[in-house]
């Protein structure tokens, strides 16, 4: 269901006495709090836990409508009820309707709260930890675009362009070694001349060199092979030994460039897990303890593209690392497809990195973005809970959710469960629902689909609500209502005059 500034339960007033609000102290601020049914228990026990830390008094109006997000702000104003000695209101941060809609009701200010429940301690300033300035990084994201003489110019830009607007720095241009690319100046120049940072990816020297001339400014990679030409490139360099293992070839280049005056990045190169992956590490830090101030480079590719697992957590756990260390730039590729959103991964990760090492705290609960699997802790209300639902709903429509294994189908005086989308889809017939349309089928079968997913992975499920995937999250496909619920919403609006938005779930 829709989470909002109180929502994720049900309260005992279907089967028990209304609670008594709090005692109110003269010289503090007494809000009034709007929500819907299903989210008044929740938010009473949040906020009898929250307001005397806070330092605030409050009331709270349950409207008549199971969803508080789907109220809107004209709705709430007519139904608005605010007790004396209120000093300001608080809807759902969910609600849609300008707050305009107050102002012949009320003198009072009127706010939207945070449109999840578990944000309203951060609402009111009981953070956890201070993230002012969050965002802040000093790591280089290099995006190497593979094969890059493959494609077409055309294809080349909308790629870079790509990969630019989820958070590259600077564009590599990846050569094919073995053969000399005769267009790389063409292609690089076209990059520079649309404002990007460039680097270029070979060890072929006429190469690099033609690539240089058009304006790229880093050169990947140099070592013995190359290293007589870097002083005719008049460009910053990335060492590399000949040998990685033995780091072989590495001083000696570096000592070459250092002749000739040439900038350069120390990169003793990772190596995939199993061949040397540990000490390849190693060697990181052992190049930073004997050379302190230098710049340098790790090429987190390596990991990420050659192991089968998804790219986030290596991408956070080796930037993590190169914070520490003093890396300031890191190249990335996203060819294999458990990878390809590790650009955007690191562009959150260093942020991450950077608030953790330079505050030293926890890397945790600051950056949900990168919580993708998983993301989104599953509320639950409970049997009973939802039995007391169904008890109480009068409308024609169904309530999904998903909790304790099950999904939950809950409508007027029926409450069925079950792991099985299909076995719950034949008991509705059974239970006498022959009022599913084909539309509504489809859209049942839509929420189901979405509710197996969050029991699977132990996700947050809410209906009517995208899966939250993190910064892989997309809104919710929406859908119109169904005729079922376009009669219910007719049928209420001639008894009441004014009747709520329909409920969640379609008839």
């Amino acid at each position: 269901m829709v989470r909002e500034a109180g929502s994720g339960g049900l309260h005992d007033k279907l089967s028990a006495p209304q609670i008594r609000e709090p005692d109110v102290t003269a010289d503090r601020p007494r809000i009034h709090f709007v929500t819907g049914r299903l989210a008044e228990h929740s938010l009473r026990q949040v906020l009898e836990r929250l307001a005397p830390r806070a330092g605030f008094d409050f009331t709270v109006q349950v409207m008549p409508i199971t969803v508080a997000a789907l109220m809107t702000t004209p709705w709430i104003a007519k139904r608005l009820q605010v007790p004396a000695g209120t000093t300001r209101i608080q809807i759902p941060g969910a609600c849609r309707g300008s707050l305009d809609a107050f102002a012949d009701v009320t003198i009072l200010p009127v706010e939207r709260g945070p449109d999840d429940l578990r944000a309203l301690d951060e609402f009111f300033g009981q953070k956890s930890r201070d993230l002012t300035g969050y965002g802040r990084h000093d790591i280089e994201i290099i995006a190497e675009i593979n094969h890059a003489p493959r494609l077409a110019r055309a294809d080349l830009l909308a790629e870079a362009r790509r990969l630019a607007a989820d958070g590259a720095d600077r564009i590599d241009v990846g050569c094919d070694p073995g053969e000399r690319w005769a267009g790389v100046g063409d292609a690089v120049r076209m990059l520079v001349a649309e404002g990007f940072r460039v680097s270029i990816d070979s060890f072929d020297a006429a190469e690099v060199a033609a690539a240089t001339k058009a304006g790229a400014d880093l050169v990947l990679s140099v070592n013995s092979s190359n290293v007589a030409a870097a002083a005719d490139w008049g460009c910053e360099v990335v060492v590399v030994p000949d040998v990685p293992a033995t780091m072989e070839g590495f001083d000696a280049t570096l000592e070459a460039l250092a002749r000739v005056g040439v900038p350069h990045r120390l990169d003793p190169v990772l190596e995939p897990i199993g061949f040397g992956f540990a000490e390849s590490l190693g060697r990181y830090l052992d190049v930073r303890r004997r050379h302190p101030t230098a710049e340098m480079m790790m090429g987190i590719g390596n990991l990420t593209e050659l192991t089968d697992v998804d790219s986030a957590g290596i991408n956070v756990l080796l930037i993590g690392f190169c914070q520490e260390v003093g890396i300031r730039s890191v190249l990335t590729t996203e060819v294999i497809h458990w990878a390809r959103s590790s650009v955007r991964e690191c562009s959150l990760a260093r942020a991450l990195a950077w608030h953790a090492v330079t505050n030293r705290t926890l890397p945790k609960h600051v950056e949900p973005r990168l919580v993708t699997l998983r993301a989104g802790k599953p509320q639950a209300h409970g049997s009973e809970a939802l039995d007391r639902l169904a008890a109480a709903i009068r409308d024609p429509n169904f309530r999904i959710f998903a909790e304790g294994g099950e999904i939950h189908v809950v409508g007027a005086g029926l409450h069925l469960a079950s792991a099985d989308p299909f076995a719950l889809f034949d008991r509705l017939g059974a239970a006498g629902r022959d009022d599913v349309d084909p539309s509504h089928a489809f859209y049942l079968g839509y929420e189901m689909a979405k509710a197996v997913t969050a029991l699977t992975l132990g996700k947050d499920y809410r209906q009517d609500q995208a899966l939250t995937w993190g910064h892989l999250s997309r809104p919710e496909i929406g859908h119109g209502p169904s005729r079922a619920a376009a009669r219910a919403a007719e049928t209420s609006s001639r008894r009441d005059g004014d009747a709520a938005p329909p409920e969640p779930a379609p008839a």
